[in-house]
């Protein structure tokens, strides 16, 4: 990136957001911290009110706005494309908001470049990807309203259906992020259960955000994953999966305290480094993979496997019997 679409880049960056950090947008371009200020500069000797306080970060003056900026047509691309995945991935309510957007995308468009971004609609397809009839997406007009809470601080009432069970329990909840797996979840601290926990939305019979709002918290999802990991023993496991139940895997492995993974190799195959709480409980969910699951570590765990799997054959089948 030459110095001008740096500096193009930053002045974009002051408009998206409140407060920007030097050292932030330093690690963004590849350049030094002297190199950001110097730009910034540059910028301020072009006439954009820009604000700095020490420790802070930088912003635009309230009130300045800039005109539109035209997207490039990778952009567009680019967006267009998480346009499909939210059309499949998200709910029927956030997926209307996504196509609202991109057609204003599609507005200010140069028309060769929306000819292209048209064309090229028609070529990208988004699947439902690995969820199952069995796994149904959230109900309508349910990511929106907690994605609103998140932001705002606002205390979420649930009726919440938690397994399999048919009867909703009342849950008020306060939440601090969503994730996809092979669902879309909540994290939240339960006021129930007084504890964080892990709501799948497709559970949620009903939502109703309070006017209530909570106390900040440091809590981030990436705290909860790792306060999670300090509660469970030490013991690693290191456990190879197979292609064909990655989806599935990847839905739960946090709930198994996933640390880390190498890159799937020429079969597809993909090893995981987790730290479970009960190596029985977690072998119990290993046979739900047989033939697409390989312990790798510790003996135990293996030892452990092969007992529960037995014990399952000796149950179905009798200590005697072929099955």
């Amino acid at each position: 990136m030459n110095r001008f679409d740096r500096i193009t880049a930053m002045l974009v960056q002051l408009q998206a957001r409140r407060v920007v950090k030097g050292p932030e947008l330093a690690a963004r371009h590849g350049v030094s911290l002297r190199t950001i200020y110097r730009d910034l500069r540059t910028l301020e000797e072009a006439g954009v009110p820009i604000c700095g306080e020490a420790g802070v970060g930088y912003s635009l003056a309230e009130g300045y706005r800039l005109p539109p900026v035209m997207f490039t047509r990778e952009e567009a691309t680019a967006l267009l494309t998480a346009e499909k995945l939210a059309a499949q991935l998200t709910d029927a309510h956030t997926a209307q908001l996504s196509q609202s957007a991109m057609d204003k995308l599609r507005a200010v468009l140069r028309r060769p470049d929306r000819d292209y971004v048209e064309t090229l609609s028609a070529r990208i397809r988004v699947f439902g990807g690995p969820r199952r009839p069995a796994a149904p997406a959230p109900a309508a007009g349910t990511q929106q309203p907690l994605l609103d809470a998140i932001a705002r601080q606002r205390v979420v009432r649930l009726d919440y259906r938690a397994g399999h069970q048919g009867t909703p329990s009342r849950r008020d909840v306060e939440p601090i992020g969503v994730y996809f797996g092979q669902h879309w979840h909540l994290v939240a601290f339960c006021r129930l259960r007084q504890e964080f926990r892990d709501f799948r939305l497709d559970r949620m019979a009903a939502l109703q955000v309070l006017d209530e709002p909570f106390e900040p918290r440091p809590d981030t999802l990436q705290s909860y994953w790792a306060a999670q990991a300090r509660r469970r023993q030490t013991l690693v496991a290191v456990v190879r999966f197979g292609p064909q139940v990655l989806g599935q895997v990847h839905d739960h492995k946090h709930a198994f305290g996933w640390k880390q993974e190498q890159a799937p190799d020429a079969a597809g195959w993909v090893e995981m480094t987790l730290v479970p709480g009960c190596l029985e409980h977690f072998g119990r969910w290993l046979l739900l993979f047989a033939g697409q699951v390989q312990v790798v570590a510790p003996a135990e765990l293996q030892t452990g496997v092969q007992a529960l799997a037995r014990a399952a054959h000796d149950f179905f089948c009798g200590p005697a019997e072929p099955c």
